[in-house]
């Protein structure tokens, strides 16, 4: 497997060894040990899998308590993942990263604690996948608007439509108002 950091270190790409013949594919998706010695040492307490649209945009999402750290990947399909860094006292605090994730690249991403996370699905369908260190609390959940001026994030968009939000995710904060860690 390759650990790859992006411009914010702590978020890491993981590109992982795929062997594949005329029979299909096999690939490592989780292995401890190889994940901390590239620098992602986790607990997982919950998988959790969701199938979205074209056009559907999730999040920005974090827990104000009981943070998440998340492995993400896509298991079919296409997305524009995104993370937001909202630790105060990080020197990369309010910035962003964005990869696409597919279910051809087999790319995954570490979304360290500490940060909003999203997507943008680009394909027709897609399937999301995702493991997360701590359980997911509705009464802590926050949302940070997704076209956020003062972020600047460049979502894929599909030409001449709007994304197609969840109501929290119309009713999302600025980022300039988010609660951050």
């Amino acid at each position: 497997m390759k650990f790859i950091p992006t411009k914010i270190a702590d978020v890491i790409v993981i590109e992982p060894e795929v062997f594949g013949d005329n029979r299909g594919f096999f690939m490592e998706t989780w292995h401890a040990e190889k994940f901390a010695a590239g620098g992602i040492e986790a607990d997982f307490v919950q998988d959790n899998h969701s199938r979205s649209a074209q056009g559907i945009l999730r999040g920005l999402h974090y827990q104000v308590t009981k943070p998440q750290g998340k492995l993400v990947r896509v298991l079919s399909g296409e997305v524009f993942d995104v993370v937001v860094d909202l630790r105060k006292k990080s020197a990369t605090f309010g910035q962003w990263v964005g990869i696409h994730l597919s279910g051809e690249n087999k790319k995954m991403l570490w979304v360290p604690p500490g940060f909003a996370h999203g997507f943008y699905v680009t394909s027709p369908q897609a399937d999301f996948f995702y493991k997360c260190t701590d359980f997911y609390a509705p009464e802590y959940e926050r949302a940070i608007r997704w076209d956020d001026p003062g972020l600047g994030i460049n979502w894929p968009l599909v030409e001449g439509k709007p994304p197609i939000l969840a109501p929290k995710d119309e009713a999302a904060a600025l980022f300039k108002d988010a609660e951050c860690y």
